[in-house]
């Protein structure tokens, strides 16, 4: 049987597209006849993880990263989600598994499975989400280790920089200057005390001898003194004596003419409070008050009567009229007006 060329060709491109098609799979991380058991994993972020990295089970490569999604604008909770197969069908993945994000070396990352002590649990079932973990890589552990020694070292620096700084002022022309003028300053005033010290004793060297006049006549005033001892004894009793004479002669009197005084008018008061003599009447007897009150008004509205209508009292007479009202004397009229203007001032 012949077979044409036309055949032959499309068998070819046919083996051709199956070769491509299961190239690409085994690039990406299936096997190579396909038929992988698939299941997923969520990060707080990739760690640098690459497409087609190992996964690896006690060292051994046991499957392939598939792929690795964003999903954060799905679920927040859920950041990186991470695909991947195991190519080996003697391999199930016990419950309380833990995928971790881990160097395989110095240069690549993979998935490490951390698989329980205890199987009891069960298994995953292909495509189920199993818990992953981001094992800080050994360059973040250099780096965090790191970051507290260079703060600790630009501290230090800055520290050393100031102390260059402050030397750098210190030895400076001015400074120096300055520093050397204050030493000059100190010698003139240690040179001043010196002369005056000297100054001093000299000056007491040469009034050595009045000083000593000068004590001998305190000492002699002492001792006058102390021999006149009992006579300024006797001076002073002479005079408490006269003070004592000075108070019981006239303090005396005067406090006793005062306490008779004092006594008097207390007796006055008493008999006032207790309605004896004038004075007590009048403080005690409510009646009689009431009496010069009413008096005192009656006489206050007679000078006001008086003052508006004085034709009613006082007789005027003219020629050819006659005024109505009290007849007067002379005498009588004069004590009225006296009256009137006394009231009236």
């Amino acid at each position: 049987m012949k077979i044409s060329k036309e055949i032959k060709t499309g068998v070819i491109a046919i083996a051709a597209i199956g070769l491509l098609v299961t190239g690409v799979n085994f690039l990406k991380g299936n096997s190579f006849f396909g038929g992988d058991e698939i299941y997923y994993s969520y990060y707080p972020n990739s760690g640098q993880l690459a497409g087609a990295s190992n996964v690896t089970l006690n060292g051994v490569a046991v499957g392939k990263v598939l792929s690795i999604e964003n999903v954060a604008s799905i679920d927040p909770n859920k950041v990186v989600k991470v695909s991947f197969n195991i190519q080996h069908d003697n391999i199930k993945i016990p419950k309380g598994t833990i995928v971790q994000i881990d160097n395989l070396d110095l240069f690549g990352k993979g998935l490490v499975l951390k698989m329980p002590d205890s199987l009891t649990n069960g298994y995953y079932k292909p495509g189920a989400t199993i818990p992953g973990e981001l094992v800080v890589d050994m360059m973040s552990q250099v780096k965090q280790m790191a970051e507290p020694v260079a703060a600790k070292l630009q501290t230090l620096m800055t520290s050393i920089e100031k102390v260059v700084q402050s030397a750098s002022t210190l030895v400076d022309t001015n400074s120096a200057e300055t520093i050397e003028g204050t030493i000059l300053e100190l010698k003139v005033a240690i040179k001043r005390l010196g002369n005056v010290a000297k100054e001093t004793e000299s000056l007491v060297n040469s009034e050595k001898v009045k000083l000593g006049r000068i004590f001998s006549n305190v000492e002699g005033i002492t001792e006058n003194l102390k021999a006149s001892n009992e006579k300024v004894a006797k001076i002073i009793g002479n005079t408490k004596k006269i003070t004592d004479d000075l108070v019981s002669a006239d303090f005396k009197s005067v406090i006793n003419a005062a306490k008779s005084t004092l006594s008097g008018f207390n007796k006055l008061l008493a008999s006032a409070n207790s309605g004896e003599g004038t004075l007590g009447k009048l403080i005690s007897d409510e009646k009689l008050y009431d009496e010069l009150v009413q008096t005192n008004k009656s006489l206050q509205n007679l000078v006001n009567d008086i003052s508006i209508h004085p034709e009613r009292y006082i007789h005027f007479s003219a020629i050819g009229r006659k005024t109505k009202g009290v007849p007067l004397t002379s005498d009588e009229e004069k004590r009225l007006r006296k009256l009137l203007d006394s009231t009236a001032n």
